[in-house]
């Protein structure tokens, strides 16, 4: 067997669909079939069965799938360590990041930093900030992009903070609130509880939730066409104008806010790719970044 073999194994685990693997991998079916059955011959074992709900691991598969991923990540840190032998900043970069992060934050950042570090390339996942936090933890990436301060073991340097607004199209008032109708979205729980935790302080009524979007630029578009209300982080809104917001606080009134981190593990930093880029990361200030935007104060 060659990498590419346990590759073909790790894949199918995840996926359990001969049609999805393939696809992943860019090969045919036939191709990928032929090879699952030259593994079966080459450990005299039957490695999965199929079904009409996909492909079904025997206990002999589940083991190979298994270390197959163990080994793809020792074939993966091998070659980090050759490259890393020669000083340069050269390599593939492993980054996490949330959706908002990934799409409105690291695009310029990774221009500007392959402007400086033309060799280095990236392999980015895109996620929840839960699941970038288990992906960091597990060192299934480098870097993990975090929002909200989840409990990190390894190092970590704060990006920036973010106000949070109701914002609304029409004139907000606070009393209102539990009968208006809201627009909620998906988001990662240290957030949904923030939110939730500062309603229960005020209110004793549910909120009213007349729409739910999969995500916050969706909602933002809801809210901009005056079907309801809703909470947001700042920079979500700096490109929107003519809206009502007011900021949130708590009952000392302490303006509440978003933070969003670096997250990495020391040891990482031998890595002279990864070393390069946290050190670019920390000079660079995110904070000052503009959110400033036009607003129509309730």
């Amino acid at each position: 067997m060659d990498e590419r073999d346990w590759t073909i194994l790790h894949v199918l685990y995840e996926q359990k669909n001969i049609t999805k693997t393939a696809q992943i991998l860019y090969i045919t079916q036939p191709a990928l079939t032929k090879r699952l059955m030259h593994i079966e011959e080459e450990f005299g074992v039957k490695i999965v069965n199929r079904g009409i709900r996909g492909v079904h691991f025997t206990p002999q598969g589940e083991y190979l799938a298994k270390r197959a991923g163990q080994l793809i990540s020792t074939f993966r840190e091998i070659k980090e360590a050759v490259l890393n032998m020669n000083q340069d900043i050269a390599g593939t970069l492993r980054i996490g990041v949330s959706h908002y992060f990934g799409k409105y934050e690291l695009p310029a950042l990774l221009k500007w930093f392959r402007d400086q570090y033309p060799r280095v390339d990236f392999q980015l996942d895109t996620a929840f900030s839960k699941d970038i936090f288990q992906m960091a933890y597990h060192r299934d990436i480098h870097i993990g992009f975090v929002r909200g301060d989840y409990s990190w073991p390894g190092e970590k340097h704060l990006l920036f903070e973010e106000k949070i607004w109701i914002v609304s199209k029409e004139k907000i008032d606070l009393n209102d609130l539990p009968q208006a109708p809201r627009i909620d979205y998906y988001t990662d729980t240290l957030f949904k509880s923030l939110i939730d935790r500062w309603w229960a302080d005020r209110y004793t009524r549910a909120p009213l939730t007349a729409i739910k979007v999969d995500r916050a630029d969706t909602c933002k578009e809801m809210v901009k066409n005056g079907l309801g209300y809703a909470f947001l982080p700042s920079r979500f809104l700096r490109d929107v104008q003519d809206i009502y917001k007011i900021e949130l606080t708590d009952k000392d009134n302490i303006p509440l806010k978003r933070e969003t981190w670096m997250f990495y593990y020391e040891e990482s930093l031998q890595n002279n790719v990864v070393k390069a880029f946290v050190d670019f990361i920390k000079t660079t200030d995110l904070q000052d970044m503009s959110e400033s935007v036009d607003f129509v104060h309730p």
